[in-house]
């Protein structure tokens, strides 16, 4: 595998993965992390995404940077395999960082450098926001509404 000088970062859910079938898991006081985390192979792909991927894909290496947590890699690969979704390069959440989304993201952003950045995609306006402040080319993927419970978990819990 040639490593391209620049790249396209993606995030996954939200962006190219539609969980909206799941995130009734984390809706109210407990939540169900085991539950919602169990059918992210049953996720359906948005098309929307898969073509900026596909459009970005021409020009630059393509780079996951998702909040899942790395017990889920198996089946995250897979799943990018079974939509015709470059697998290559993958970056989740490892055990116990609870951190916010934007916090985790721009830290793995920074360490993706030397490679240029150019283009990150998150459905996350909080994301999006952190990385456009620390100069980083972002666009918000706003093709699926994000709900509160989705929110929380990327954003106050750090989970997703």
């Amino acid at each position: 595998m040639v490593v391209a000088m620049t790249i396209a970062v993606f995030d996954i859910d939200g962006v190219v993965a539609d969980v909206r079938h799941r995130v009734h898991f984390l809706e109210g006081r407990s939540k169900n992390w085991p539950g919602f985390f169990r059918g992210a192979h049953l996720d359906p792909l948005l098309e929307e995404g898969r073509a900026l991927v596909v459009d970005l894909a021409e020009r630059h290496d393509i780079v996951w940077l998702t909040g899942r947590p790395d017990w889920l890699r198996r089946v995250t690969v897979d799943w990018l395999i079974a939509h015709d979704l470059p697998a290559d390069e993958l970056y989740m959440r490892t055990e116990y960082d609870f951190r916010p989304a934007p916090q985790l993201k721009l830290d793995v952003l920074r360490r993706l450098q030397p490679r240029e950045v150019a283009a990150f995609v998150d459905d996350d306006a909080d994301v999006v926001k952190a990385a456009l402040n620390a100069d980083f080319p972002a666009i918000l993927a706003d093709w699926v509404p994000r709900g509160g419970a989705l929110r929380d978990a990327q954003d106050k819990l750090g989970r997703t």
